[in-house]
């Protein structure tokens, strides 16, 4: 039962579609109600539907996280109709280009700290009051495994995804004293839409593949269950850890 959210509320961001989706489902399923903010509403309304059909409350907070101010707005709200906040999940995110540092333009690297960085501030100061409110929450920040080692011609995502990485320890410390842990969760490659172009043939989706030991690509519900494990009481005494699901990229030499 330790793993059960009944009666816990949730806020999960970038829940539209893959890891977020995936994320808000089995939180509904563990009994939580959940918001679900993304940009497209229409896409969230339909998650929306999935989360009722499991018995929970779903709550549409539509926003852009690159708006501090409809953050905000959204967060607010997301609290006031279910009441409270006890589980936030920083999901949105992403990188759209590689290219080597010489070459790339100031406003890339910008634009990917805004949307991996800045995002997840405007959301944690946001919900911090409410979730010191609730005496026992926790906050689960989505990282990679391009933030543990190099990340050539994708340096500006990798250093980004770091810096998620350090500030979850930075606000561990912060918050525990208000029964707040917080923990970052770093996916591998995961088969999501956002990883389709890996996927066009057989040829790119062996590169992309040849340094995974279990030589295959994650699942959604392979990071969504360890995000209720972060998020439930089974892991109350942990706060400031890195959780790496990867398949064992990350331990190759």
């Amino acid at each position: 039962m330790s793993f059960s959210l009944e009666g816990r509320r949730a806020l999960v961001t970038g829940a539209s579609r893959g890891i977020g989706r995936g994320i808000a489902l089995a939180f509904a399923e563990a009994g939580a109600d959940v918001a679900i903010s993304a940009r497209d509403e229409k896409k969230l309304n339909d998650v929306a539907q999935e989360i009722s059909a499991l018995g929970r409350k779903a709550v549409v907070v539509a926003a852009d996280v690159f708006d501090r101010d409809a953050v905000q707005a959204s967060v607010a709200s997301a609290a006031e109709v279910l009441g409270g906040l006890d589980i936030v999940v920083n999901n949105a995110g992403g990188n759209s280009f590689s290219v080597p540092l010489a070459d790339m333009r100031i406003s890339g690297w910008t634009k990917t700290f805004e949307l991996n960085v800045e995002s997840v501030v405007h959301v944690a100061q946001a919900a911090a009051p409410h979730l010191m409110a609730s005496g026992k929450a926790s906050m689960i920040n989505l990282s990679s495994v391009a933030s543990v080692g190099g990340a050539p011609f994708m340096s500006h995502y990798g250093a980004a995804k770091a810096a998620i990485s350090s500030l979850t320890k930075s606000l561990a410390i912060e918050w525990a004293s208000a029964g707040v842990r917080v923990n970052t969760l770093l996916p591998g490659w995961i088969e999501t839409d956002l990883t389709e172009f890996l996927r066009v043939d057989d040829d790119t989706e062996k590169m992309a593949l040849a340094r995974v030991p279990m030589q295959r690509w994650g699942r959604v519900h392979e990071i969504a269950e360890p995000a209720v494990f972060l998020a439930s009481d089974a892991s109350a005494f942990m706060t400031g850890q890195e959780l790496v699901i990867d398949g064992g990229l990350t331990v190759m030499p």
